[in-house]
């Protein structure tokens, strides 16, 4: 990966609707192998999808929370765990810890009632789950905007 590669990368994660032509301009190659570079990126898995940011509140989901699960310490628990976490819609980001706790997740609903709900319902009757935590939310001080391209 040279330079510009590394420069497309910035440019598509600032604006991932950039057309091409753009896109090119911004990076100072002419939109065929700009194009070329992108598709390459994309084929070898270093693009790995394009989306659009949606502001949680407009879809009823600005209550998160950050939730610290302990879940059985055997194979077979944590693949069940994991598996039932690709289900749940509410876990908007999971992460397996190295220590203790052993799992974090990211949890997006509409209020406090809610995450009650999705704690008594759902979180707590996953399988192998031993203890949960939950931190809520006051303010976002600064959201994901990609991963630094150095």
């Amino acid at each position: 990966m040279d330079a510009i590669d590394r420069a497309i990368l910035r440019e598509l994660q600032a604006d991932g609707r950039l057309t091409n032509q753009e896109l090119a301009a911004r990076v100072g190659l002419t939109p065929s192998p700009c194009l070329r570079r992108v598709r390459q990126l994309e084929e070898d898995g270093v693009i790995r999808g394009y989306r659009a940011v949606v502001d949680p509140v407009s879809v009823r989901r600005g209550f998160e929370v950050f939730v610290t699960v302990e879940v059985r310490n055997d194979r077979d628990s944590v693949d069940a765990f994991e598996t039932a976490l690709q289900a749940i819609p509410d876990i908007v980001e999971a992460y397996r810890l190295y220590g203790t706790p052993g799992c974090l997740l990211r949890v997006a609903v509409a209020d406090s009632a809610a995450f009650e709900r999705f704690w008594h319902d759902t979180l707590i009757t996953l399988p192998g789950v031993n203890d949960v935590n939950s931190q809520l939310v006051m303010t976002r001080i600064k959201s994901p905007e990609g991963v630094p391209v150095a």
